[in-house]
């Protein structure tokens, strides 16, 4: 508790002192929070998650339950809160009391930093396997039952670390020192990607390293809930090896990755770039004052290859492009029979919305603070965002059709989230107040009402 409130003066506004005093008492900065933990009801994240650990404390002694620790952190990382360290302020807020399950007058205060910090730090790669795997099965139950295709898009991403953290090495393609975890997302019929997987791996981790302990499991239950649909691999050439298609073989999924250019590939579409190139020569000719003319012109050759280490022929795309007076050609793999070269690579185009997922994750949820000396620790708080970001996306979900239909979890959390509100416990009820000019009010009722 603070013995002396914070008092802040600013300027007099027509002759009156104005003066900001934190002594508001039961007020939450966060009345958002409560969408969040209809949320969390409606996919029985956090018990589902809790009910997975192994509790070796003495269990006369606890006052905060695992289910406890992990809704504080977890709703704490969707509004904003990454760091244990705001829990010695935040276990109090009424607002996040109310969605711990604490009556805010009476209850009693949420978790603090060391109960939360030791709680991080006891977590064992038994409860980490569980955690990740009811994730996974979590994410898939947003798909449809009838879904005709998933599919799983995968990509890997820089970590930076700035300490002593456990398995954070020097990458010199990023010119830093940090993690590469390996980042999930599914996509069913209705086009919407859920956060699915995140796998913290070494800073020297190859691309593929922990592909496969992500797949087998994900695979496994798409095919209970979706029993009818193709599952599709979708990632950027860093996989297009014999590793990965081998894989993708053996649990019989259709894939779409890409394929970095060698001089094979070059001789082979040789044609292909002479016949563009004569595409611009006519653009040109015909515009010979525009300096840009011909760029953005386009041919796609459907082809096949068998690269050495490959175990038979593969369908091979190429998209030649002439970008910025440079001849500039891209290549995918894919066994899917059932599209054009071009539609194959357009489909391929469609990971970039795994990528703006992965920059949400990163910069809206602090996905990165990865700042424990254990890896294990890493690991969990990796995962910890990743149930942020699920629920986060049955909000957006919940919002289709509205103002905020595309909105991200920025937006959504400055708009809908983080709003102010006095609460006030009586015999009967729990009020809060929110401010009576509060724009949002039609869509939070909205969300209310799906989320109950």
């Amino acid at each position: 508790m603070i013995d002396s409130p914070l008092t802040l003066d600013f300027p007099a506004v027509h002759g009156r002192r104005v003066t900001a005093v934190c002594d508001g008492g039961d007020v939450t900065s966060d009345a958002g929070v409560l969408l969040v933990k209809q949320a969390d009801a409606r996919l029985g994240l956090t018990a589902r998650l809790a009910d997975g650990m192994r509790d070796g404390r003495e269990q006369g002694k606890i006052d905060h339950t695992l289910s406890d620790l992990l809704r504080a952190r977890v709703f704490g990382i969707a509004l904003g809160y990454e760091d244990c360290n705001d829990f010695d302020r935040l276990g109090s807020d009424p607002g996040f009391k109310i969605a711990c399950d604490r009556l805010p007058a009476s209850g009693h205060d949420l978790a603090s930093q060391p109960t939360l910090s030791r709680f991080e730090n006891a977590r064992t790669p038994g409860d980490l396997v569980r955690m990740g795997e009811a994730l996974m099965e979590t994410a898939v139950g947003r798909l449809a039952r009838d879904t005709r295709r998933v599919v799983i898009d995968v990509d890997p991403t820089d970590d930076p670390c700035h300490g002593h953290q456990q398995l954070a090495f020097f990458n010199g393609f990023y010119d830093e020192q940090c993690f590469l975890p390996l980042q999930v997302t599914l996509q069913g019929d209705g086009g919407r990607q859920w956060p699915t997987a995140a796998l913290l791996r070494s800073g020297k981790a190859g691309p593929t390293v922990g592909l496969a302990s992500l797949l087998r499991p994900l695979v496994r239950a798409i095919r209970r809930h979706c029993p009818q649909a193709r599952i599709e691999l979708r990632a950027d050439s860093a996989f297009g090896c014999d590793a990965v298609l081998r894989l993708c073989h053996a649990l019989d999924l259709d894939y779409t990755l890409g394929l970095k250019s060698n001089a094979v590939l070059g001789r082979l579409t040789d044609c292909v770039k002479v016949h563009l190139e004569a595409q611009v020569a006519t653009a040109r000719a015909a515009a010979p004052d525009d300096p840009h003319a011909g760029d953005g012109l386009r041919l796609y050759q459907l082809f096949p290859y068998q690269a050495g280490p490959w175990d038979g022929w593969e369908r091979v795309v190429l998209r030649a492009e002439w970008t910025q007076g440079t001849y500039n050609p891209r290549f995918i793999v894919t066994n899917r029979r059932d599209l054009t070269g071009r539609e194959a690579y357009e489909h391929y185009c469609g990971r970039g919305e795994c990528e703006n997922r992965i920059k949400e994750f990163k910069l809206d949820l602090a996905g990165g603070r990865t700042s424990c000396h254990r890896f294990l620790a890493n690991q969990f708080r990796l995962l910890l965002h990743l149930a942020a970001a699920l629920l986060l996306a049955v909000l957006q979900e919940a919002l289709a059709g509205t103002a905020y239909a595309t909105a991200q979890i920025g937006t959504l959390r400055t708009r809908l989230l983080k709003v102010g509100a006095k609460v006030v416990q009586t015999v009967r009820r729990v009020w809060f107040h929110l401010p009576t000019s509060f724009p949002a009010q039609d869509i939070w009722a909205r969300l209310c009402q799906q989320l109950t």
